[in-house]
């Protein structure tokens, strides 16, 4: 079975909170143990949006990976690395611009809306139009199989798979490829190699998807084929050139249930939000002033929970028993809002001390955290290194 390589990054825009860590870190953290992944700061991501305030992007850089190591990222299992300290996502965006259509860029949805979203800012840049190629270029350059993404980044992942496309379409078509392509079917040996002519007619002939992934997964299970080889047979497959480039598949993140102090979406722009790093005052201030069903005014008025912002936090952390104390409580008015608020407080808190005492090793001694994103970008830098030479190769800029 090939290797599944996921990677996903983050802009550091600011503290994290507790609707980043259940949206996106403790998917992470599972992730890290099934597959290969890297996970980077998308520090020139921010500078699309953030160019003005650049400070703000400085100060996060440490403080978000503190954050992510804190709540369970494994610098042993996965790769963390900062994306401007692997120069090479500037060379192949660049690259890649020379033959991405201008009207794909203008066509991905997020482009406009982000545009409407944040009228206040002049975002007639060529760097915001430019950013999903950028995307683009940070996975490809690792080669990535799975990208952990929202539903408003799926169209991202298919200009990524279009940009490959095209890539490996105009790039691939090294000389003599269809008689090297030959030679790798008869490094298969006689049976597999008469299989692998078999899945290409039906995948070429009738489009028969299942023939085309039992040949991709024939190619990838084959001991001894270098790498040259491999990509020559899965890029004869479909027809095109060498596979320079992978495709990646998206990996929808489940939908983080976690609600903001006012109900909406927990999100820094609607300052509904607890930080990974709040102090325990301060989030039992902040639950205690949550609103609460308008109804309830007297102790002795009756509540709905369903209109209550903190009964959504008891979905997030509380038992069924509790649950069912909070609905039998406020429908009766059996129990005031504090006392409904209390068993929150101590979840919030007990899920927050690992993290926070993780996150103090860290914080009192910087050199920790460089050193880990140090060492990442090293390995980071490796794998990129190895992508562009290829990538120089088929451009025709290697000058060996």
């Amino acid at each position: 079975m090939a290797v599944e390589r996921v990677l996903s990054g983050m802009r550091p825009t600011g503290s994290l909170h507790l609707g980043h860590y259940h949206g996106v870190l403790k998917n992470w953290v599972k992730l890290q143990h099934e597959h290969e992944c890297l996970f980077f700061v998308a520090d020139w991501h921010a500078l699309t949006t953030h160019y003005d305030t650049p400070e703000i992007i400085e100060e996060s850089v440490w403080e978000m990976v503190i954050d992510w190591i804190a709540a369970g990222v494994d610098p042993a299992k996965a790769t963390i690395f900062i994306q401007s300290k692997v120069p090479e996502h500037a060379e192949l965006h660049t690259l890649l611009s020379m033959i991405t259509p201008l009207g794909w860029l203008e066509r991905v949805p997020t482009y406009k809306d982000q545009q409407e979203k944040l009228a206040q800012k002049d975002l007639s840049t060529y760097g915001f139009l430019g950013y999903p190629l950028l995307q683009s270029a940070d996975i490809l350059m690792y080669k990535a199989t799975q990208v952990p993404v929202g539903e408003d980044q799926i169209p991202h992942i298919e200009f990524t798979r279009e940009i490959a496309r095209r890539f490996n379409h105009i790039y691939g078509r090294e000389k003599g490829f269809e008689e090297k392509a030959e030679a790798a079917i008869k490094k298969l040996g006689s049976k597999r190699g008469s299989l692998y002519e078999e899945l290409r007619n039906r995948y070429q002939e009738s489009g028969d998807d299942e023939a085309l992934e039992s040949a991709r997964a024939m190619i990838e299970e084959q001991q001894g084929l270098s790498l040259g080889d491999r990509e020559r047979l899965l890029g004869y497959l479909e027809g095109g050139g060498k596979m320079i480039l992978v495709e990646p598949e998206y990996k929808l993140t489940p939908a983080s249930k976690m609600p903001g102090l006012d109900g909406q979406k927990m999100s820094k722009s609607y300052n509904n939000t607890i930080s990974m790093r709040e102090s325990p005052d301060m989030v039992a201030k902040k639950i205690k002033t949550m609103p609460t069903d308008p109804a309830r005014i007297r102790l002795t008025d009756v509540g709905d929970p369903d209109k209550c912002p903190v009964w959504q936090l008891h979905e997030v952390y509380s038992s069924d028993e509790t649950k069912a104390w909070v609905q039998q409580g406020c429908r009766t008015a059996g129990i005031g809002c504090i006392a409904c608020k209390t068993p929150v407080i101590e979840s919030v808190l007990e899920e927050l001390k690992p993290i926070q005492e993780r996150a103090a090793q860290y914080a009192e001694d910087p050199m920790l955290i460089k050193n880990v994103v140090a060492e990442g970008c090293e390995r980071a830098r490796k794998m990129a290194r190895e992508t562009m030479r290829e990538v120089r190769e088929v451009m025709g800029l290697s000058y060996s």
